[in-house]
């Protein structure tokens, strides 16, 4: 980390989350856009309050289920995600037992190995999509998320696509596949158009997923409830209305 931040700091996390993005993109890990998305994620989650929502705890509660109950999950890891939390997408798979898939919009030379590198330090086993395995294609998708592992993606019936865009999302629905996201913007194209939609900053959400995944290994109906994914944006929506309002009404700025 190029600084050191102090732990009393009251921007702590927030500023560690930069730095790794920062970090990530000095090692080819994180291309240079992806500052400007973590940037735009941030000012969401101020509107929130920077908190785990109610409904975003549903939408993970729901994508749990949909690990647990599906027969080919795969996890979809960009650069920005790779450098957040490389941790917690290792935990998951190996707690969901549903492999790696490295997929980029932005290809630039020794991006993929970077991000193979980072999850391997981090223990990761079963990673799809590295060089020379994106042999597939994604019909009907022009971008370079269109090329995935024959292996992956392109069979799995679950989709985990975190920090996404959402021309892919909007492909991979109409292929039949289940996509879950983490978005923490409900407005975004991604969120709209995936399945199961976490509005949630990853590094809260990916615990509580990687939780009920465990808790409910056994008994994933627990989990299973009358879902309605554009209801759940609708509520981070009017959460988000109501948490401005609520500071507006008592100064408190």
């Amino acid at each position: 980390m190029s600084i050191e931040i102090p732990k009393d700091h009251p921007r702590y996390q927030s500023l560690i989350n930069r730095e790794k993005i920062i970090d990530g993109m000095h090692s080819k890990v994180v291309a240079p856009a992806g500052l400007i998305a973590h940037g735009r994620g941030e000012a969401f989650d101020y509107l929130m309050g920077e908190k785990t929502l109610p409904c975003a705890r549903r939408a993970i509660r729901q994508a749990a289920y949909a690990f647990l109950t599906a027969k080919h999950p795969v996890i979809s890891v960009n650069g920005n995600v790779a450098a957040l939390c490389p941790e917690l997408l290792v935990k998951l798979s190996e707690i969901s037992s549903a492999p790696l898939e490295i997929n980029l919009f932005y290809r630039e030379q020794g991006r993929e190995e970077a991000i193979e590198k980072v999850l391997r330090e981090h223990g990761a086993k079963n990673i799809l999509g590295t060089a020379g395995r994106t042999t597939a294609s994604i019909p009907e998708l022009s971008s370079n998320r269109r090329h995935v592992d024959p292996d992956g993606i392109l069979i799995s019936d679950c989709v985990f696509v975190p920090l996404e865009d959402g021309d892919r999302t909007e492909a991979l629905v109409r292929m039949g596949k289940t996509v879950i996201t983490v978005d923490l913007n409900p407005l975004s194209r991604t969120a709209r158009m995936a399945s199961i939609s976490i509005t949630d900053n990853i590094i809260r959400a990916l615990p509580l997923l990687i939780e009920d995944i465990k808790n409910n290994k056994n008994n994933p109906k627990a989990l299973s409830e009358d879902y309605d994914n554009k209801e759940i944006l609708s509520q981070a929506v009017r959460a988000i209305a109501e948490y401005l309002t609520d500071r507006a009404k008592n100064k408190d700025f």
